[in-house]
């Protein structure tokens, strides 16, 4: 009498459910944390060993910015794309930011975006469809998922300050699609940077009328009329629908301090 082999067991497949990129690293399921490593950086109320454990963090941030400035120090000519990643494939705002991302590329400029959907994607989009090189500068967030498919070089961020100084280090200039609180944190962090000297000038083309101009009247209507910025600090910022004339403000700029 034979006896019938008894099939392998099988192992059940976990679902892909929750995902986390966090630098290189690729988490899911239960290994994502419910924080984010800028959150516990920042975190005040913490256990006495974690004030033993903040140097360390020292060397994390270190490799950040060793990473960044390793894989991009031979970019070439590159501009920055802000946008919401909310934005959807059928906003006229994503076709506006594929435009732009195409233009730039066909202008011989990098397009570097935060390398996530909406907006991001779009630029992206533009800037690979047309043969340009597509930077994605990805973070770390508890509501996103890793770089989109249009990032041919891409780099995962702990650190939203680390992320920061590549795009003002490697852009040439700034084109701002609408967006939410991290596009203006963005905007008003290049402005400011720009108004005090941080860095060199450089251009910021806001893309949108409709959008952006009631901020325009507000800066112009209350914050200038107030005394609380300089008519140059309003100069800086450019107004227009057309992503023609977005790519021709940055590289005007270029030639011109060239």
């Amino acid at each position: 009498m034979t006896t019938d082999p008894q099939p392998a067991p099988v192992t059940p497949v976990a679902p892909r459910g929750k995902r986390r990129q966090t630098g290189p690293v690729t988490l899911r399921g239960h290994n994502v944390p419910s924080t984010t490593t800028d959150q516990r950086l920042l975190e005040g109320r913490q256990p006495n060993e974690w004030l033993h454990a903040d140097p360390w963090r020292v060397m994390r941030i270190q490799s950040e910015f060793v990473e960044g400035f390793g894989t991009l120090s031979e970019l070439g000519p590159a501009a920055a794309v802000f946008g919401s990643a909310r934005t959807l494939p059928d906003d006229p705002a994503y076709a506006t930011g594929v435009e732009v991302g195409r233009l730039l590329a066909e202008a011989g400029y990098a397009v570097i975006t935060g390398g996530g959907p909406g907006a991001m994607e779009a630029a992206n989009k533009g800037a690979f469809q047309a043969g340009g090189t597509s930077v994605g500068l990805g973070i770390e967030l508890p509501f996103e998922t890793g770089l989109n498919e249009y990032v041919d070089l891409g780099i995962n961020f702990r650190y939203f300050f680390a992320r920061k100084v590549m795009f003002l280090k490697y852009s040439r200039g700034f084109i701002v699609l609408p967006g939410g609180f991290g596009t203006l944190d963005e905007l008003f962090e290049a402005v400011t940077l720009a108004q005090t000297q941080k860095v060199t000038q450089f251009p910021v083309v806001l893309m949108g009328v409709a959008y952006w101009q009631g901020l325009l009247d507000w800066l112009r209507d209350t914050v200038l009329e107030d005394g609380m910025i300089s008519p140059s600090d309003l100069d800086r910022l450019v107004l227009t629908d057309d992503p023609n004339e977005a790519v021709r403000v940055i590289r005007t700029y270029e030639e011109n301090h060239s």
